[in-house]
Formats: structure tokens, C-alpha cells, sequence
């Protein structure tokens, strides 16, 4: 058995967390896959990367309503791939041998189970190693969820995992789902050339938006491919190439190729945590404290395998709440899931921070809203925007956000000082009238609205005054 300072499960945001104040300690870091994780290899960077391209193409084919006259040759999908994949292979390539060339880290490639308390069994190409550490961080993420009818069907189909390493575009990719991922790869695919079915058993398309952003970017949606709400599979017929999709409503989608984008699964099924007296939660996920400890003693973990918010950012956020508090026990320092902002890069673009308004409703709170449209600023004519909008949400009486919600071009840019103001405790009021917000630009969209909501009077007194001069 191999004893070392601390054992690291994972070699995405757990990767992070080892900087060089960890050099006096004997570490090892355990990954079956490429250095870097799901975001590196396989999620939000070369998503976002192909995303970029779709938007340049889709860009293109509009710009004549600018009187640009342009014209679209098509995508060349094998060099975007190869321009995306070559570059983030070789990242994970580099990762890796970088810490290889750590002399205080030792690199495991294989699959760790826990044997008991702090004690693991890698099963590597070469054979097994038992570890065991004073100290162990759990980081190992993710995976697609598959649904039954798929699984049992035989038939081939791709996930986030695999489809954009595909060697061409699909002629006609069906998408079942209707969620985040399913919007970004709709949106990569069909500026590459795909016909686009999406399936989606909610009434809506990304349901867990605020009910404004879902509404509307169904719509969009359903102008540009074939959408299918409120309906769930039942079964895949046909054979590779020619499947056959049957729908609880009775219809049929016929495709060459099946995306399933239906959610993830913790990773945490696949670790024996049971035997190191560590405790999940009912859908699968680590429980951890507020300072990302398990229930096993000397067992940290983060990001996907534990957190309610599976986003990157959040993820590293807890490996540098993970990192403190491996250093520093006496003194800990916790996470703050406090106006997590995510984003939503598809066409148009979405981004949210907060409560939606329907769990303020169900929360029985005492609300302001306000929508501003991108349309109605000058730098919305100059875009031409007609669906864009920024929404606030804020308690009548305190003035505080509590939630923001924008669909249009940048909104995961724009958002950004809203999630500043609910995270500093700023009014809506301050926020608007204290700064200077530049004109013309998008941001107008945002200080309009919040200029716009019905607050309780003298509940926000917006702004300190100006000195005299």
C-alpha cells in the first residue's frame, strides 16, 4: 500500500486545487481520463468554441438585413474540429506531464474505488494500486444521463461526450432534451449544415429558466428547427444511420443520428463511497458542508459530483475553497452559492443569475419585475435585436435583486453586474443611478430596467447624493 499526504480523485477542477503551497506534501492524483475533465475534453471549452463558429456563420447569412452583402460558403467541419481538438488534446497532453514533471506529485492513470476509510483501489492498464491518503478530495464529476428507451433500443447515439468529435455533420440529428446542452449543440450543428428535431418532454424548451427566457426562446426555437414539446420517447427503431424515434403523442421522428441531452449523473456510483462512511444524496450527489467536507473524516469533495450548481465556475470556486481549508484546518472558509450566474450559449444567447419569478412566487415573496428590451435602446436598433430583453426581479420592500434573466447578444457578459449587485448586498437603486452606464450600449438595457421597477416608496432611495460642486 501506498501512503501519501493527500490523494485527488479527479483531474478536472480538482487539478486546481494543488498550487505550489502544496509542495512540502507527497501528493497523487488519480484520473482514468485526459488531464482537464468534462470542460477541458468534452464540455463548456469546446462547446463554446464551436458555438463562436456557429455564430460566425449564422452572422454571415444575416447579414444582408445590415446591407452587407456576404455569402456563405459553408462550414468546413473537419477543420474545426481539427482547429478545436487539436489545441485542447494538446492542452490535456500538457496538463498532464506537468504535473508528471511535479517532483512532489505522483499521476495514476486508472479507476479508484474506495476500499475502506481513505483507502482506494486504482485499477490501472498494469494492474491495481491501493492508496492511501491523510487527506482525500473527491473531484470526479459527471457523466451523461441515458434514458432506458435508448439504452435498450441497441442502436447507436451520441452524447456531449462524443458528438462534436463527429467527422461531418449529421444530415438530420434528432435531440432528445431540451435543456441547456441540447440548445448549445441545436445551435452548433445547425449553422454546420444539420436539420434539427429537438424532443422535449416539458411544455417548454430550457424549462429551468425563468419563465419569460423559456417562453420566448421556445419560440425562436421553433422558427428554426423542428420542436417537439410535451412529448417523451418511448423507443428507438431502425438501425445505424436510419433510426426511428416513436414519441408518446404517437409521432415519429426518422434521423441519421441521436443526440441524447437529457441531464447528468454524479459520478459518485462509481466510487464505492458506501465504504468510506461517505453519505449521498437522493439523486446521487456527495453530501458536503459548507466548507465542501464529506461525512467521512478527511474526505473533501467538489464540483459535479457534489454541487447543486454544475457549472466550471462553480466548480473551481470550491476547489479554492477545498485548497484553503486542506491548509489551513484551524481556520476554514466556506462556499457561497449565493447568485451562482450561468449561461446559456446558444442563438440568442442567455444568461441568469438568482431566483426565476415563479420560485418567487413559490416562495410566497413580495416582488418588483421590470423587462427592458434590448429593441428599445439605440444600441438595440444598431443590432437590429427584436427578441432580446433584460428582466429584474427585487424585493418591494429592501430594494435588493434577487433575480436577472437576459436573452440577447452578450448576456452572459451583460448579466455580469448583476450578479456584482446581488452578491455585494447593492440596492437596484445604487446600482442604477450611483455608476455612469455608458451610452449607447447594451448595459442600457439592464440600468433601464432596473430604473423601471415599482418598489415600495422609500424602500430604495437609488443612489447617494452627488457632493456639491
Amino acid at each position: 500500500m501506498r501512503s501519501h499526504d493527500l490523494v485527488i480523485v479527479g483531474a478536472g477542477s480538482g487539478n486546481a486545487v494543488v498550487d505550489e503551497r502544496f509542495a512540502h506534501l507527497d501528493v497523487a492524483v488519480i484520473d482514468e481520463g485526459p488531464f482537464g475533465g468534462t470542460c477541458l475534453n468534452r464540455g463548456c471549452i469546446p462547446s463554446k468554441m464551436l458555438v463562436h463558429v456557429a455564430d460566425l456563420a449564422d452572422g454571415i447569412r444575416d447579414a444582408d438585413r445590415f446591407g452587407v452583402r456576404a455569402r456563405l460558403d459553408g462550414v468546413d467541419w473537419p477543420a474545426v474540429r481539427e482547429r478545436v481538438f487539436g489545441r485542447l488534446d494538446r492542452e490535456a497532453a500538457e496538463g498532464e506531464q506537468g504535473r508528471r514533471d511535479d517532483p512532489n506529485i505522483h499521476v495514476l492513470k486508472g479507476h479508484a474505488r474506495f476500499t475502506g476509510e481513505r483507502t482506494l483501489l486504482v485499477t490501472t492498464g498494469a494492474g491495481t494500486v491501493t492508496l492511501r491518503g491523510e487527506q482525500v478530495v473527491l473531484a470526479t464529476g459527471s457523466r451523461p444521463a441515458v434514458p432506458p428507451p435508448v439504452q435498450e433500443s441497441g442502436l447507436p447515439y451520441e452524447t456531449s461526450d462524443t458528438v462534436m468529435r463527429l467527422e461531418r455533420p449529421p444530415h438530420h440529428l434528432a435531440v432528445l432534451g431540451g435543456g441547456y446542452i441540447a440548445a448549445e449543440l441545436a445551435h452548433v450543428f445547425h449553422a454546420a449544415g444539420s436539420r434539427i428535431t429537438l424532443i422535449e418532454q416539458e411544455d417548454t424548451l430550457l424549462s429551468a429558466q425563468d419563465e419569460s427566457i423559456a417562453t420566448a426562446y421556445t419560440t425562436i426555437a421553433a422558427d428554426r428547427y423542428d420542436v417537439r414539446t410535451g412529448t417523451a420517447l418511448t423507443r428507438v427503431e431502425g438501425e445505424p444511420g436510419r433510426l426511428r424515434l416513436v414519441l408518446d403523442d404517437g409521432t415519429t421522428v426518422e434521423a441519421d443520428t441521436l443526440l441524447v441531452a437529457v441531464g447528468r449523473t454524479p459520478n459518485s456510483d462509481r466510487i464505492d463511497a458506501a465504504r468510506a462512511g461517505i453519505d449521498l444524496h437522493d439523486d446521487g450527489r456527495v453530501v458536503v458542508d459548507a466548507f465542501q467536507r464529506t461525512t467521512a473524516p478527511g474526505v473533501f469533495a467538489l464540483g459535479d459530483v457534489c454541487t447543486p450548481f454544475p457549472l466550471k465556475h462553480v466548480a473551481n470556486r470550491e476547489a479554492r475553497v477545498v485548497a484553503h481549508n486542506l491548509l489551513h484546518p484551524g481556520d476554514p472558509v466556506r462556499t457561497s452559492h449565493e447568485a451562482v450566474p450561468a449561461g446559456v450559449f446558444t442563438r440568442p444567447q442567455i444568461a441568469q443569475a438568482g431566483r426565476t419569478e415563479q420560485q418567487c412566487r413559490q416562495e410566497g415573496l413580495d416582488y418588483a419585475v421590470s423587462v427592458r428590451r434590448f429593441r428599445d435602446t439605440a444600441y438595440g436598433w444598431a443590432l437590429e435585436d427584436g427578441t432580446g430583453f433584460c428582466k429584474v426581479l427585487a424585493d418591494r420592500r429592501t430594494g435588493l435583486l434577487l433575480g436577472a434573466h437576459l436573452m440577447g447578444p452578450q448576456a452572459a457578459t451583460l448579466i455580469q453586474p448583476l450578479v456584482v449587485a446581488m452578491s455585494c448586498g447593492i440596492t437596484a437603486g445604487d446600482l442604477a443611478r450611483t455608476p455612469l452606464w455608458i451610452h449607447p450600449a447594451p448595459t442600457e438595457a439592464l440600468s433601464t430596467a432596473l430604473l423601471d421597477l415599482d418598489l415600495d416608496p422609500g424602500a430604495d432611495p437609488g443612489g447617494r447624493p452627488e457632493r456639491p460642486s
